[in-house]
């Protein structure tokens, strides 16, 4: 909980609102840079990006695979290639987004805002999603889930 702003001046608040800004601002500066290397240099080429290891050694595709490709399709708005690469890594970009807006306002707010958790049954459950959605990709027949 923050201290009280009562009797602060406006510099001092701006400070100290910078201050607790910091890492979440360099985090999306972070992922920023990312995209626009994704964006500009196509994972769809051999040679840029290294292969994923567990495609590497056992020729299956792990929940991450075709990630880079989804996120550089996404950032040509092709929104049809992107879910084709990688349809869960693009439907939780959203569920990202909305958790970094909750930690910058965690991080700004005043000592009345309430700091939300996440229900132990949701991270479980977001846990068995991505090992299912790893698992059915890699079945027979499940080509619509490969990122090839």
């Amino acid at each position: 909980m923050t201290a009280p702003t009562v009797g602060k001046r406006p510099a001092d608040l701006l400070r100290e609102g910078r201050r607790a800004l910091g890492v979440p601002l360099l985090w999306l500066g972070a992922v920023a840079a990312g995209w626009v290397l994704v964006a500009v240099v196509d994972p769809n080429e051999p040679g840029h990006y290294p292969t994923c290891p567990l495609l590497a050694a056992t020729g299956l595709y792990c929940p991450g695979c075709g990630t880079m490709r989804a996120l550089h399709d996404l950032a040509h708005r092709d929104l049809a290639g992107a879910l084709a690469r990688n349809p869960l890594a693009v439907l939780s970009l959203p569920v990202l987004a909305w958790a970094w807006l909750g930690w910058v306002r965690g991080r700004w707010g005043t000592p009345t805002t309430a700091r939300a958790s996440v229900p132990a049954w949701v991270q479980w459950a977001a846990a068995a999603l991505v090992v299912l959605f790893g698992v059915a990709r890699n079945l027979p027949g499940m080509t619509l889930l490969s990122p090839a």
